[in-house]
């Protein structure tokens, strides 16, 4: 008598046209960087060199792109109002450089983005009590602002 379990592998190893087809599927859906499609379609493929090779194929054809992986983070991100930090924390997270991302970044006015979330959160009044302000300072720290833009934003006034 002998196992089920052993008889049938644990997932298919894809190979050629099929990974190849996996691979579009994939990349049909979202994007992906190239680290994460990499160890997608490893889940699934035969062989690593076969993986490698439909990758940079995949590259050079422009199916896959980190820079656009990185710009599109960005400006999810930035709807979402997170900063400059929390933007550099996703990208280390799919696995992309920050170097395809900096043209996205610096026309960012990170003043305004950190004003206008502030507006949103607590309103155009500046906080009177130290509980208060701490709090608003807490908030656009965890969103990923720096603390020289955070201190003008609590502290700004419309007519200055």
């Amino acid at each position: 008598m002998t196992s089920h379990s052993q008889s049938t592998p644990s997932q298919p190893a894809y190979r050629g046209q099929k990974l190849r087809a996996f691979a579009f599927a994939l990349l049909a859906k979202r994007e992906y960087s190239k680290t994460e499609l990499y160890q997608k379609l490893m889940l699934y493929a035969a062989d690593a060199d076969e993986v490698k090779l439909l990758l940079e194929e995949l590259s050079q054809a422009n199916y896959q792109s980190d820079t656009r992986m990185a710009g599109m983070l960005v400006r999810q991100e930035i709807r979402q109002g997170r900063g400059p930090r929390r933007i550099q924390q996703r990208l280390q997270k799919h696995q992309i450089d920050h170097d395809l991302a900096q043209p996205d970044l610096a026309e960012i006015d990170w003043f305004e983005q950190a004003l206008q979330l502030k507006i949103k959160k607590f309103g155009e009044n500046i906080a009177q009590d130290q509980k208060q302000l701490a709090k608003q300072i807490r908030f656009l720290q965890y969103r990923g602002y720096a603390i020289d833009i955070i201190m003008k934003v609590v502290k700004y006034k419309e007519n200055d």
